[in-house]
């Protein structure tokens, strides 16, 4: 049995916000999506056809709305905020990957492929593990 929907009612100065989000085009994707949805909940459009006319999951329109209903309105419009990984390729790595990217390619090889080159930095240990797209990051930043 499926469960009831829960409808959203946003207040004036909510709704007068979300208008201002939808109608300037100043905001991302993301923050209009999710903005569209919460005005279709206050209009109570069916999770299922704000689905499908946004091109998103239910799961989607789920989660916007519990978010509203748990921390607010700023809050289901906003991203989240992202941890990041900090990065592992360091000023010192970097100029050693572009060094050995100009040194003498090894034997048997016409030049560098990117591939090539981790296997190398891996092999000298300069760090545990590294891609072949990570090589070409460094060195399409390196002029």
């Amino acid at each position: 049995m499926a469960r009831p929907t829960q409808y959203i009612e946003l207040t004036d100065p909510e709704y007068a916000s979300l208008t201002k989000l939808l109608t300037q085009g100043k905001h991302s994707a993301g923050q209009q999506r999710r903005a569209r949805i919460l005005e279709l909940l206050h209009r109570q459009t069916p999770p299922h056809s704000i689905a499908q006319a946004l091109s998103v999951s239910r799961a989607t329109v789920y989660n916007v709305a519990n978010r509203y209903r748990a921390q607010g309105y700023p809050a289901a419009i906003q991203d989240k905020a992202r941890s990041g990984a900090p990065t592992r390729v360091d000023g010192k790595l970097r100029a050693q990957i572009t060094a050995l990217a100009c040194s003498t390619t090894p034997e048997g090889h016409a030049r560098w492929t990117l591939r090539l080159l981790a296997d190398k930095i891996v092999e000298l240990a300069w760090i545990d593990d590294i891609s072949h797209t990570t090589v070409k990051d460094v060195l399409k930043k390196t002029s």
